[in-house]
């Protein structure tokens, strides 16, 4: 609206109506030989009836929009897009010069449903919306508060900011788990230094809001297509519906609580891994300390052990492309600062352990006596572990691209698995059945022979007349293969549930145990009611 067209704009309706309002006194039934004394009247003749309290002032409503950005503090994404929209002049979404149409409705309709899913028509000032609507619809501006300038600003903001924080929720989820979960754990644990860098913890390639669907949202709210837009921003997933349905059934606000964290983490859409064409696809829950191998009409489970507390297992998803048998196992320099040094020069402890030292530069091997301690932590070398029996890795890892160096693998240390609490490793997943896994990333086509050589390397008794004759030759090397491609690659996922579907369709609860349910709750709180967000 510029300002020279909508000045008075309201006034004028009003002195139309008035005049429609003489002519359709004179009855259609009057006799036609009586004139209609109000057959000459014009505008003019309305004057006396205005009043300045109904005129729209663009400038005005400019201003007092600017006011509402510079006092409003709500700091979500959607919200501080709301911010930029109105610092400048941009053309107001929702008011036209004919006042506020049937899109508004649309939208508090919808918003009307977000009981539905856990949280407040608060959040989305639902009830401020339709005060103003009805006061602007009524003509009802009562003073300074809810002049019709200051009330249109208003209206306008809340509806963008409500309209915003809903369509981006319901399409991408109300917390962004790249801003959650990433500035948790600084990569420098002194706490007397000031943060500089975080842990990367999330790296699930999930749809995120970006200015084209912001441009697109407003778009669609100018249009006749705004119900369309709502309805296809609605979440997918069936067991974001299945879990909202168990909201009204919780029996303590505990519970309530775990069911809004997960269902949050179903509305993120992810971007899947391409399907394995028989079906397969493993999924490790960290809370639960288990790993799933899904196959066309059955699953495999097994205990796994994840990433202690400061050193978390990432969320991630990837493919298992390869497994190497009895492999070197270079030690993260993680670990050689904080372990591996403190024995620099003791020969020993090397020889014990299997660790070997390489210069990275050279290639060369070193001889530990002749490394000292601040050699090992410059970065300059790289200390390894032998393969083979008593290796940290195990007898056989199972590697898949990821941006952490972190992989499935088998362990040394047999009995971690009898602890109910499987969280120490430095990030990588110990896997309690490894051969197994194995056969079953190699599939149903695979030849007895080849589960033989592997078993025979990892020092597993053998199962075909082949491989006992082989064993039983004391001359012969136990180390049939080193590696083997996983073709077709299979997905795998590793996710962070504490609320999860077993595979036989029973919902298990599970600990938070790395307190990603907590800064979840953090995040959604202001998307709750105030009784919700006070009880613990």
């Amino acid at each position: 609206m510029k300002a020279s067209s909508t000045r008075k704009i309201v006034s004028e309706v009003l002195l139309m109506a008035c005049a429609m309002v003489v002519i359709l006194l004179c009855p259609s039934s009057c006799s036609t030989t009586l004139e209609n004394p109000n057959k000459d009247l014009t505008m003019e003749a309305f004057v006396p009836f205005y009043n300045d309290k109904y005129e729209f002032d663009i400038d005005a409503i400019r201003q007092h929009l600017r006011e509402i950005v510079r006092h409003d503090n709500d700091s979500t994404q959607t919200d501080r897009k709301t911010r930029t929209l109105y610092k400048g002049d941009m053309r107001p979404i929702w008011i036209d010069r004919n006042g506020i149409d049937w899109r508004a409705d649309t939208l508090v309709g919808f918003l009307h449903t977000v009981g539905d899913v856990g949280f407040s028509e608060d959040a989305f000032t639902v009830s401020q919306i339709e005060t103003d609507i009805k006061r602007l619809r009524n003509l009802d501006f009562d003073g300074e508060g809810n002049d019709i300038n200051r009330l249109t600003a208003r209206l306008e903001y809340l509806l963008t900011k409500a309209y915003l924080r809903y369509c981006t929720g319901q399409q991408f989820g109300y917390v962004n788990p790249f801003d959650a979960l990433n500035t948790l754990d600084p990569v420098d644990d002194d706490s007397t230094s000031a943060v500089k860098e975080f842990r990367h913890l999330f790296d699930i390639p999930i749809s995120r809001p970006d200015n084209s669907f912001y441009q697109r949202a407003i778009d669609m709210a100018r249009t006749d297509s705004l119900c369309g837009f709502l309805r296809s921003v609605q979440p997918q997933d069936p067991t974001l519906t299945e879990l909202a349905s168990q909201l009204k059934l919780a029996p303590n606000n505990r519970k309530w609580w775990l069911l809004m964290c997960n269902m949050e983490r179903h509305r993120w859409r992810r971007t899947f891994m391409p399907a394995d064409p028989f079906g397969r696809k493993i999924v490790v829950n960290i809370p639960s300390f288990r790993l799933y191998a899904y196959g066309e009409d059955s699953v495999m489970t097994m205990k796994v052990g994840c990433g202690a507390t400061k050193t978390k297992t990432p969320l991630l998803s990837s493919a298992i492309n390869r497994m190497d048998i009895n492999p070197l196992w270079n030690i993260p320099m993680s670990i050689v600062r904080k372990d591996v040094a403190a024995h620099a020069g003791d020969a020993s402890y090397f020889s014990s352990h299997r660790y070997f030292i390489v210069d990275r530069e050279t290639g060369k091997t070193m001889e530990p006596h002749k490394v000292t301690a601040d050699m090992l932590r410059s970065g300059r070398y790289r200390v390894s572990q032998e393969g083979g029996a008593g290796n940290s890795l195990g007898r056989i890892i199972f590697r898949f691209d990821n941006n952490f160096s972190v992989y499935l693998h088998d362990t040394s240390s047999r009995r971690f698995f009898d602890q109910s609490v499987r969280s120490v490793s430095h990030g990588c997943i110990r896997v309690e059945r490894p051969f197994d896994l194995a056969k079953y990333l190699l599939g149903n086509d695979v030849d007895s022979w080849t589960l033989d050589k592997i078993r025979i390397s990892m020092d597993i008794e053998p199962e075909t007349e082949k491989g006992l004759r082989y064993v039983s030759d004391t001359t012969r090397t136990r180390k049939l293969i080193n590696s083997k491609n996983v073709s077709p690659n299979v997905p795998l996922y590793i996710v962070y549930q504490t609320l999860f579907k077993t595979p036989e369709g029973k919902w298990e609860e599970y600990g938070d145990i790395y307190g990603y349910d907590a800064v979840m709750r953090r995040h959604l709180e202001p998307f709750v009611g105030k009784q919700r967000r006070r009880t613990k």
